[in-house]
């Protein structure tokens, strides 16, 4: 199989990103890959913008992207410290969207992502990045399921017993 040489890792700071990260650094190293940490944030609409007083949308957003450039960061120090060439990525819009459009941008040849796997109505109503970046992706889409002791966890603190 031919070398993977530039690796997106798309995440969302979720639980659920961290056996994609694990699976991304690791597959970076061991194929030598440049390696590009993409995060995708939502800005708020429209009507939600036009809803507050002019300079609360941009100081919002700057708070935001301060805040997530901090957390890929931390990733790509991470990388770095391994001796993996890394590349932080902080993109504002629709996540799906933004990978897809990230990956063409740097010629990915590879995006890993994590998935919470969800199923039946939860995945209808939340919808599922990942598997719209899997179906709209030119190049290459890993997806790292959660394990399921830790869906598990997270589904029974969810229900608030």
């Amino acid at each position: 199989m031919k070398p993977f040489k530039r690796i997106l890792m798309a995440t969302d700071f979720s639980e659920a990103s961290l056996p994609a990260w694990k699976r991304a650094l690791a597959m970076a190293k061991e194929n030598r890959a440049a390696l590009f940490v993409v995060h995708a944030y939502e800005p708020p609409n429209v009507v939600q913008a036009e809803a507050v007083a002019p300079g609360i949308y941009e100081e919002w957003d700057q708070k935001v992207r301060a805040s997530v450039i901090r957390k890929v960061d931390l990733l790509v120090n991470e990388a770095q410290t391994a001796g993996v060439d890394t590349t932080r990525i902080v993109e504002a819009g629709n996540p799906y969207e933004a990978i897809v459009k990230t990956a063409e941008d740097y010629e990915a040849d590879l995006i890993i992502m994590g998935t919470h796997g969800r199923k039946g109505l939860s995945r209808i109503f939340l919808g599922s990045v990942a598997s719209r970046v899997v179906a709209t992706a030119t190049c290459a889409v890993l997806t790292v399921r959660l394990p399921e002791a830790a869906a598990f966890r997270k589904n029974i603190a969810a229900a608030n017993f």
